[in-house]
């Protein structure tokens, strides 16, 4: 049985119907990035492309992201999980399966698919499962939701290959969850754009300190 506020639950994502029910209202988030100051929402400009990943805490993870020479605009939010229009507070009560994650939207012809899936790679652990560092539950597990066919390809690859690389180094598999993007619910305004309003708060990232090789078949 799936018990809310149990520490075991925090550990497996909820079975279908478990997950709380959520709302149909969507919960007010910002209508512009912090820093860009482009909309946070579609229409995205046709040139783009979106990208969705989830690394951990999301406040570090969108800054890594934001200042990516290439990157139109990014946005924190939840995917993965049931319940609709979720809160901060019920993602991290691990009772929606969601994980917290980012939407980068980038233009291909200035930074490549490949090149955030490195950034991706190297600038975390995606050995850990259900946690990231001292982060422990559901909602920091590594994803790479893709929106396209050519994406779900290149996240394979480039698990693949930095799988291996881990394994060379007697480190341990890869866990990182690579699925067609679910449906992304925007965090609430406080989240966006969090360690631009506070520059010392918190960032869980860590590296596992190798570098992920680019895959064979993988643009050159």
């Amino acid at each position: 049985m799936f018990t809310f506020g149990s520490w075991e639950h925090k550990l497996r994502l909820p079975a279908p119907g478990e997950a709380l029910p959520g709302r149909a209202e969507p919960i007010a988030t910002l209508e512009r990035h912090r820093v860009s100051g482009r909309p946070l929402k579609p229409p995205f400009p046709p040139e783009c492309e979106v990208a969705v990943f989830g690394m951990g805490c999301f406040w570090g993870a969108e800054r890594l992201f934001w200042r990516l020479e290439g990157v139109h605009v990014t946005a924190v939010g939840y995917a993965g999980g049931e319940t609709p229009n979720p809160t901060y507070e019920e993602v991290c009560s691990g009772a929606t399966g969601h994980a917290e994650v980012v939407l980068v939207v980038f233009d291909p012809k200035a930074v490549a698919y490949d090149d955030l899936l490195r950034l991706f790679f190297e600038s975390h652990d995606p050995t850990q499962g259900m946690r990231q560092g001292n982060d422990v539950g559901t909602q920091y597990r590594s994803v790479i939701h893709t929106t396209s066919a050519a994406q779900q390809a290149a996240a394979e690859r480039a698990s693949a290959a930095y799988d291996a690389a881990l394994r060379e180094r007697g480190l341990d598999t890869v866990t990182t969850e690579i699925r067609p993007a679910p449906t992304f619910w925007y965090a609430e305004a406080g989240h966006q754009q969090y360690l631009h309003l506070h520059p010392n708060g918190y960032c869980g990232l860590a590296g596992t300190g190798v570098a992920c090789p680019r895959p064979q078949g993988g643009a050159p």
